[in-house]
C-alpha cells in the first residue's frame, strides 16, 4: 500500500517538552491485564523520550555561488566565520544540508556517497561523453571537470581502461565502501576537511571528492534556538546530468516547507539563475511538495556607490542630509524599498504565484551580512534585516514546538484517562457505550467514505480532461523539445537526454529539457487547481482531505453523558486517541499526496523507458534523426494508453489513501475502545466477550 512509507513515523514520534512526566510514578501493578499495562508503559516511555527525536522544517536555498549564501547563513546564525565564503553552494552538483548539532559541541559532516555500482555507471557515462567528437559541448566540459577533480590534470585524456590501472582508481573504490563522517571541535579544521567534498578548485585538480558525493549534512553546535526544528538545504542549480543526483534533488525539493531565493540586490530582477531554477521547481514545491512560503532575499545591500545611485535614482536635496555617511544610509534604504517593490511585482507575474494563496506567502528581505557584524556600519542591525530573518526562524521553531507539545499533552491525557477508566465497574451502561461506539464508528466511516468518493469524482473528471488534452498535444510538445529550430550540436544533448531517461539538466537552467515533464504537463495543468483545493500546501479550502479527516468523530457533542465516572473517562480517552490519530494521519497525508501527484510523471517515465534505451543504442550516420523519429513515433503510438495509465495510477493511489485512512481510524479506535472497556467487560454480560 502507498501509505507504508509514512506509517513508519508513528512509532518514532516524540515530544519536544522538557517537563518530566509525573506519570512515571504511577503504579502499574494494580492494572488487571497485561495489555493495559503494556500500552500505558509504552505511552509513558514515548513521553519520557521527548527530546530524543524532533520534527524538522526544511528551508531550501536557491542561488548561485557568489550571491552571498554562506555569508547570509553566517549572519543569521550569528557566527561570522562559521562557513567560509563559497562553502555553501560552491559545487553545483552536491546537495548541502545545514542543521543543529543537538548532541554535543562538535562540528559534524555526514557525507552520502555514491555506491560502487552507481559510480561505475556514472564513470561509464562520463567517458561516453568524453569520446564524443563534439568537444565544445557543455556536457564534455562537465565530464572533464569531474574526472580532473578526482584524478588530476590530463586524466580526461586517458581511456576508461587506462584510468582503471592507476592507484587512485582502486583508492576510490575502497573509499566508496565506507560511510564518511567528519567530526571536529575546531571550526577551521572542520571547514578545511569538508572542502574537498563540496567545493571545486580549477587551480589544484585532483583529490576533490565532490563528484562521488550525493549530499552532505553539516551539523553545527550552539544553534539550538534557531535550528532545533529547522534545517537549511542548498538547492543547487545542478547542471549535473546524473539521474542519481537529479532524484536526490527532486526529493529534497519536495521536503521544503520554506524557500529562500538569494540574489545580489543589483541582479535581483535580472538574475536568471535564481528565477530560472525556481520556475522549474513549481511541481516539486507546490502540488508535488509542501512549500508554504517563499522569502526572496536581496543580499549585499551596503555595496553601493552613493553619488552614482543619487544620480540614477534622481534623489532630491530634500531626501538627502548633506552628511556623507547619512546619505549613504539614505541611498541604501531607498534602493532597498525600490528593490522590494520590483521583486514583488515580478513575483506577481510569475507562474509560481499560482501555488500560493495569499501575498503573505511571499516576502522580500533586503539584507547586509557584512553590516550586521560591523559595529561601525552605516546601518543599524535592524536595518540589515538579519534580525527579521532570525525572528522568522524563531517563529518557525516555536510553531513546531507548539505542535509537538500539543501532541504530547494528548499522549499524557490519554494515559490519565485510561488509568482512570480501568477500575472495576459493573454499571450496565457499559453495554450502551459499546453499542453506541460501534454505531457511531460505522456511521462516521461511511460518511468519510462518501466524502472521499466525491473527491475521487472530482479527480477523475480533471484527469479525463487532462488525458484528452495530452493525447491531442503530446506529439507537438515532443517535436518542440527534441527537434529544435537550430539543431547544431544537439545530437549529444539528445543522446544524453535519452541516456538519462528523458531528462537533460545543463548548467544553464533556462535550457532545462525534461520530455517526461513536458508530456505530463497537460495532465498536471488540468489537475492543478482542484489538487490545490484537495491537498493545499497551507490553510483551509473547505474541500481538503485534511479537513475531511478533521470532521471525522465517533464522539459527537450530543453524545450521552454517562452517570458512571468511569465511562465518562473512557469516552474522554477515546476522544483523545481519536485526536492523536487524526493529527498523525494529517501529517501522513502530506507525504502521500506527493506520491500521488508525482505518479503521473513516473508512469510516463516508465512507459517511455524502453524507447529511451533503444534511442541511446542508435549509432552511425543520421543517428540524431533516427532517435527523433523513434521518440516521436513511440509517443504517438503510446499516447492514449500511456496517459490513461497515468490517470488510473493517480486514482488508484488516492483510493489507497482513502482505504488507509479508514483502516487506521477504524482499527485504532477499536483497539482503544477494547482496551478501555476490557476491565469492565470481564464482569459484565458474557455477550461482550466475543469481541
Amino acid at each position: 500500500m502507498a501509505s507504508q512509507g509514512t506509517k513508519r513515523k508513528r512509532d518514532s514520534e516524540s515530544s519536544d517538552s522538557s517537563i518530566e512526566s509525573p506519570l512515571t510514578t504511577v503504579s502499574l501493578e494494580t492494572l488487571s491485564t497485561s495489555d493495559e499495562a503494556s500500552m500505558i508503559r509504552d505511552i509513558i516511555s514515548k513521553i519520557n523520550q521527548m527530546d530524543k527525536v524532533n520534527r524538522k522544517a526544511t528551508i531550501g536555498i536557491f542561488g548561485k555561488s557568489g550571491e552571498g549564501k554562506s555569508s547570509l547563513l553566517n549572519a543569521v546564525l550569528g557566527k561570522a566565520d562559521l562557513l567560509p565564503s563559497g562553502c555553501f553552494g560552491a559545487c553545483t552538483a552536491v546537495v548541502t544540508r545545514v542543521e543543529a548539532n543537538l548532541e554535543d559541541s562538535k562540528y559534524i559532516a555526514e557525507i552520502e556517497l555514491f555506491s560502487k555500482e552507481e559510480w561505475e555507471k556514472e564513470l561509464k557515462d562520463l567517458f561516453t561523453v568524453l569520446s564524443d567528437e563534439d568537444e565544445t559541448h557543455e556536457l564534455f566540459d562537465n565530464a572533464v571537470e569531474k574526472i580532473t577533480a578526482l584524478f588530476g590534470d590530463d586524466a580526461e585524456k586517458k581511456t576508461l581502461e587506462e584510468l582503471k590501472k592507476v592507484d587512485k582508481f582502486a583508492e576510490i573504490e575502497t573509499f566508496l565502501s565506507f560511510s564518511k563522517k567528519i567530526s571536529k571541535s575546531d571550526v577551521s579544521e572542520f571547514t578545511s576537511e569538508i572542502a574537498s567534498y563540496i567545493q571545486h578548485s580549477e587551480s589544484s585538480p585532483g583529490d576533490w571528492y565532490w563528484p562521488l558525493v550525493k549530499s552532505v549534512t553539516i551539523k553545527i553546535p550552539g544553534c539550538h534556538e534557531l535550528l532545533k526544528h529547522v534545517a537549511f538545504v542548498d538547492i543547487p542549480g545542478t547542471g549535473d546530468c546524473s539521474k542519481i543526483r537529479d532524484d536526490k534533488w527532486k526529493s529534497t525539493l519536495r521536503e521544503c516547507s520554506v524557500v529562500w531565493i538569494v540574489s545580489d540586490i543589483n541582479q535581483a530582477i535580472t538574475n536568471e539563475d535564481s528565477w530560472g531554477i525556481l520556475k522549474q521547481c513549481t511541481t516539486e514545491l507546490g502540488p508535488g511538495g509542501e512549500c508554504k512560503r517563499i522569502n526572496f532575499i536581496c543580499t549585499k545591500t551596503d555595496d553601493i556607490n552613493p553619488p552614482a545611485y543619487i544620480r540614477s535614482a534622481r534623489l532630491t536635496r530634500d531626501q538627502l542630509t548633506g552628511d556623507k555617511d547619512q546619505d549613504k544610509t539614505v541611498c541604501i534604504l531607498h534602493r532597498n524599498e525600490h528593490a522590494k517593490k520590483r521583486v514583488k511585482g515580478k513575483f506577481e507575474q510569475s507562474h509560481i504565484k499560482k501555488i500560493f494563496n495569499t501575498d503573505n506567502d511571499f516576502q522580500v528581505f533586503t539584507v547586509s551580512s557584512k553590516a550586521f557584524f560591523d559595529t561601525k556600519s552605516n546601518l543599524e542591525p535592524n536595518e540589515t534585516e538579519i534580525p527579521n530573518l532570525q525572528d522568522d526562524l524563531r517563529n518557525l521553531n516555536e510553531d513546531i514546538t507548539r505542535e509537538l507539545t500539543r501532541d504530547n499533552v494528548n499522549k499524557a491525557k490519554g494515559v490519565l484517562y485510561l488509568i482512570q477508566s480501568v477500575q472495576p465497574d459493573t454499571d450496565k451502561e457499559t453495554v450502551k457505550m459499546k453499542d453506541q461506539f460501534k454505531e457511531s464508528l460505522m456511521k462516521a466511516l461511511n460518511e468519510l467514505d462518501s466524502r472521499f468518493d466525491n473527491i475521487y469524482s472530482v479527480l477523475e473528471q480533471c484527469l479525463s480532461k487532462g488525458v484528452e488534452k495530452a493525447v491531442k498535444l503530446c506529439v507537438a510538445s515532443t517535436k518542440a523539445m527534441i527537434v529544435p529550430n537550430n539543431g547544431r550540436g544537439f545530437h549529444q544533448t539528445l543522446r544524453t537526454l535519452c541516456r538519462n531517461g528523458g531528462r537533460y539538466f545543463p548548467k544553464s537552467r533556462k535550457k532545462l529539457l525534461d520530455l517526461n515533464k513536458a508530456l505530463a504537463e497537460n495532465l498536471h495543468e488540468c489537475l492543478e487547481e482542484d489538487f490545490k483545493q484537495i491537498f493545499p500546501v497551507s490553510g483551509q479550502t473547505g474541500k481538503s482531505v485534511q479537513e475531511e479527516i478533521d470532521k471525522f468523530s465517533v464522539i459527537q457533542s450530543d453524545s450521552a453523558d454517562f452517570r458512571s465516572s468511569t465511562l465518562n473517562h473512557i469516552q474522554k480517552f477515546i476522544k483523545t486517541e481519536e485526536t492523536k490519530l487524526k493529527a498523525l494521519l494529517n501529517r501522513e497525508v502530506v507525504e502521500m499526496k506527493k506520491d500521488i501527484y508525482s505518479s503521473i510523471q513516473k508512469t510516463i517515465e516508465n512507459e517511455m523507458a524502453s524507447c529511451y534505451e533503444k534511442a541511446v543504442a542508435i549509432t552511425g550516420p543520421g543517428s540524431m534523426k533516427k532517435r527523433q523519429e523513434l521518440i516521436i513515433t513511440t509517443v504517438d503510438e503510446k499516447k492514449q494508453d500511456m496517459f490513461n495509465k497515468a490517470k488510473n495510477e493517480v486514482l488508484k493511489k488516492f483510493n489507497n489513501l482513502k482505504l488507509y485512512i479508514k483502516n487506521e481510524l477504524e482499527s485504532g479506535l477499536k483497539k482503544s475502545m477494547k482496551l478501555s472497556l476490557s476491565q469492565s467487560s470481564k464482569i459484565i454480560d458474557g455477550r461482550l466477550q466475543r469481541d
